[in-house]
């Protein structure tokens, strides 16, 4: 025989009886909430995380969705419906190619916080989970995880001018291997035992329409950078810098995107792959630091031969180079560290908006040798000639 009253329970077996508490369903307080999209051509799949007070992680629900306008508005409803409303969701986004890009847009217009992960930072927080298992489903939870247990930084929407500037460089560096290629290719048939002039020809014709079509790209360029003048005098100022060309100077800060989510030069090293990696354990690992080039592979492309040039004419950057050439043996550490070098010093002049001067005097009088660096960091970050096979 049961009786209750409030949260007692009084069970009588056999004129004994016992008293229970009732079991209560304590409300838990939600701290942090997070969706992670994982990103392909027709789909997205999506995982709704949240974390409590006692940083449990929970996920609530999966489902996927058309990777379309109708799919993007049934993912806003779906999440709004599942969210606790005093606490802000975070929407994180592997970058995937340009499959994430109309997704990420259409929430940041629809005013979600949106953070956008690199696909090796992806990778790597994955591999500190216990699952094993890759495939959509689960990336999706992993992306939500990464954004209930780390501090990611919102992603900005990028102004269009920049955007556009950013594909017309790609474009016209495609254009520019493309005909390499074709040049290479009319060398040897050139130079065959028996070549065809109809092949030559061909070729040729290839040749003249990529550079055609590289003329047309950046006439196109002057034309954005002449109707943004802000853009047009930083641009003009930055290139007073010896060997650094207009068309540099644009990719870079396309690029960067302007440099709007740039917090400081060392954030913008790493993001062009100039970073130092080191590979220290105990007495046995002894590795060379070297950088790690996995950046922004545009970026140090287009400030190979500016390195070059700059090495020639300025007497600094020359005697920089100098120092770690003879001290190293290797011109490609010296020109690296002048790449590098570079890349901060047309930052600098971005946010400043002023024109190089390499007689630059700070405060104090004294004459400032620009943003440069110890030859022995230089020497430990810029490490880039690896070994061509290990050691015996």
């Amino acid at each position: 025989m049961l009786h209750s009253s409030n949260n007692l329970r009084v069970k009588t077996i056999r004129g004994y009886s016992f008293r229970k508490l009732k079991k209560t369903k304590t409300m838990e307080k939600i701290v942090k909430q997070s969706v992670g999209i994982d990103c392909s051509k027709d789909e997205l799949d999506v995982c709704f995380g949240q974390q409590n007070e006692q940083w449990q992680v929970h996920h609530k629900a999966t489902t996927a969705f058309k990777n379309n306008k109708q799919g993007f508005i049934q993912l806003v409803r779906w999440s709004s419906k599942l969210a606790d409303k005093s606490v802000p969701v975070n929407f994180v986004i592997e970058a995937t190619g340009v499959y994430h890009e109309s997704v990420t847009h259409h929430l940041f217009d629809a005013q979600k916080r949106i953070c956008v992960v690199l696909p090796n930072r992806a990778r790597h927080f994955a591999q500190t989970l216990t699952v094993r298992t890759v495939n959509d489903k689960e990336s999706s939870k992993m992306l939500a995880t990464l954004g209930l247990e780390k501090q990611l930084d919102a992603w900005q929407k990028p102004e269009p001018v920049f955007t556009f500037l950013k594909q017309l460089t790609r474009e016209r560096e495609q254009l520019k291997n493309e005909g390499t290629i074709c040049k290479n290719q009319l060398h040897a048939e050139s130079h065959s035992a028996f070549p065809m002039k109809s092949s030559i020809q061909r070729i040729n014709k290839r040749i003249a329409m990529l550079e055609k079509q590289c003329t047309e790209i950046e006439t196109e360029i002057e034309q954005i950078v002449a109707a943004h003048p802000m853009i047009a005098e930083k641009v003009e100022k930055i290139s007073t810098i010896k060997g650094i060309g207009r068309l540099t100077v644009v990719t870079i800060v396309a690029e960067a995107n302007g440099f709007n989510l740039i917090r400081n030069y060392k954030q913008l090293v790493s993001y062009a792959g100039y970073d130092v990696v080191t590979k220290d354990s105990g007495t046995s690992v002894r590795g060379k630091p070297h950088i790690s080039g996995k950046g922004n592979k545009h970026i140090r492309r287009v400030l190979h031969f500016p390195a070059l040039t700059n090495v020639k004419y300025d007497e600094h950057h020359k005697n920089f180079y100098t120092r770690i050439e003879a001290k190293s043996g290797i011109k490609m550490k010296g020109y690296t560290a002048v790449q590098r070098k570079l890349l901060v010093l047309i930052y600098t002049l971005w946010k400043k908006n002023e024109a190089y001067d390499p007689n630059y005097k700070n405060k104090k009088g004294e004459v400032q040798k620009n943003l440069e660096q110890p030859v022995g960091a230089a020497l430990i970050e810029l490490d880039l000639v690896r070994p061509a096979c290990p050691e015996a």
